[in-house]
């Protein structure tokens, strides 16, 4: 194994490509040799001490030139380059319309009145977006909706009022964003550790894929309401289950006890009837006569009868607390089969039953891996369908979800069992094809085209004819399945570019 360059064959290396390129020795060029030798990427370093410079450089003539800088040096200790830049433009446009002027300056310009309603409607919108933890947003958010909803509006002060707003939202936003991903990140570690913890639940494991799957980017509150509603009605049942469980784990420690107390019971009883062989087997040995040895052997007979019937009534009783115990192990593993099954529904779309984005990362893995080992071709389709804002808007989303429903039926009426089907988001599916090659794939789709031609659905008593664009690819060497899904994408734009209702392969 080839050791690894020590800093100083690093350094030399690099001196030798500056000379070799004709570069200035500048540290900068130096750097961007080192890092290209060790392979790093050549970031060039924030600024700061340059732009602080810049900074003390810059005259305010006017008190909102004065709160420019204020914004700069604020922008430059977050090291924010947009932040930077809003500030630089808010010092200019305020010197532009600077008091100092004199009275000899033109008369500021005045906004058009829908303009400044429509504005002001913009910063009332966004503004609930930023939470209300910053004061200082709130307060000159309001003071511009204030500004605007004059009858008369100066642009200059609209101007000042809404670049250092934008500065202060341009900073709030950026700490949304963080404060957005490090909870995600926090999220995401908290669920995988406790399916880490609890590797033996299959029905947990459920929920921590259903889990991680809701919180994966791009995130939509549609996504995350259905995923709360599975996930109160796993728990429901998870409660329910673990109720159940604690009164069998009773009932098993009761008939437990009964068990002992039986075999107890049994074993003294068979004890007394050795007792009482033995004396009688004793007393049999002095007996001389006839009649004295009658009512022995009625004793024994007795006894025996006894014991028999004794061991008959135990007998029935430890059947009895089999079949009990039997009947309760039927009932838990019942209703853990249940919660199995809830947590299944973390794979599948709740509307179509089809398979969800999770789901689909799953089969996608096992068929990319089986097709390759075994040496066969897959082809992907992504299919979305046609107009389908318009059918919404038209006849509600509740029509729009049966669509929806009619076409994953259709679609697996004419699947291969080797077949699956997804919903891959809105109104688009992906059908994964093993075996198949792109002819076979756009065949395959082709097909499916004209099945639902013929197969209308129903919206009340109105008849729609739903069409679909697709686009086919076939795996490629080395490539990933999501690749591959990306291409049936571009396919299928390019079948909605040509005029809808095609099948185009990628």
């Amino acid at each position: 194994m080839k050791d690894p360059k020590q800093p100083s064959d690093i350094a030399r290396e690099a001196l030798k490509r500056l000379a070799v390129r004709h570069l200035q020795p500048t540290p900068a060029n130096y750097q961007a040799c080192y890092n290209e030798i060790v392979g790093i990427p050549n970031i060039l370093p924030f600024p700061e001490v340059p732009l602080r410079h810049l900074a003390t450089q810059l005259v305010p003539r006017n008190e909102r030139q004065q709160q420019s800088l204020d914004l700069l040096d604020s922008a430059i200790g977050r090291r924010s380059w947009q932040c930077v830049t809003d500030a630089l433009n808010t010092f200019a446009q305020a010197g532009l319309a600077s008091p100092s002027d004199g009275p000899a300056a033109s008369p500021a310009a005045s906004l058009p009145g829908e303009f400044a309603g429509k504005l002001a409607r913009l910063v009332e919108g966004v503004l609930p977006a930023l939470g209300e933890d910053n004061s200082r947003v709130v307060e000159m958010a309001g003071e511009l909706v204030l500004l605007l909803k004059q009858p008369t509006v100066e642009v200059p002060s609209v101007q000042a009022l809404l670049a250092n707003l934008a500065y202060q939202v341009c900073a709030a936003a950026e700490e949304q964003v963080e404060i957005k991903a490090a909870l995600l990140k926090l999220l995401n570690l908290i669920i995988a550790n406790i399916g880490e913890l609890s590797v033996d639940d299959s029905w947990l494991k459920g929920q921590v894929d259903g889990l991680l799957s809701a919180i994966a980017p791009p995130l939509t509150l549609r996504h995350l309401d259905e995923m709360e509603r599975r996930l109160r009605d796993v728990m429901d049942r998870q409660g329910r289950a673990k109720s159940r469980s604690v009164e069998a784990q009773a009932e098993m420690r009761q008939m437990l006890a009964e068990f002992i107390e039986r075999l107890a019971s049994m074993n003294r009883s068979s004890s007394e009837f050795e007792g009482r062989i033995e004396e009688s087997a004793r007393q049999i040995e002095l007996v001389s006569s006839l009649e004295d040895l009658r009512p022995l052997l009625n004793d024994v007979i007795n006894a025996t009868h006894a014991m028999a019937e004794e061991t008959a009534l135990s007998r029935e009783q430890l059947k009895a607390l089999q079949d009990k115990v039997l009947i309760t192990e039927a009932e838990l593993m019942q209703l853990h089969q249940e919660l199995d099954s809830a947590s299944a529904l973390a794979r599948h779309d709740p509307l179509t039953s089809a398979l969800n984005r999770k789901g689909l990362e799953e089969a996608l893995l096992r068929e990319v891996s089986s097709v390759r080992r075994k040496d066969l071709p897959l082809s992907i389709s992504l299919l979305d369908i046609d107009n389908f804002k318009k059918l919404n808007d038209r006849l509600g989303h509740d029509a729009g979800d049966g669509a929806l429903v009619h076409l994953a039926d259709v679609t697996r009426s004419n699947m291969r069992p080797s077949d699956t089907l997804a919903r891959y988001g809105g109104e688009e599916f992906v059908v994964l094809m093993p075996d198949t090659t792109l002819e076979q794939g756009i065949e395959a789709m082709t097909r499916l085209q004209r099945e639902l031609t013929r197969s209308f659905y129903l919206s009340g008593k109105e008849k729609i004819l739903i069409t679909f664009s697709a686009g086919v690819a076939q795996l490629a060497p080395e490539e990933t399945g999501a690749d591959a899904i990306r291409r049936a994408d571009q396919a299928m734009y390019l079948a909605k570019r040509a005029g809808k209702n095609r099948v185009m392969g990628g």
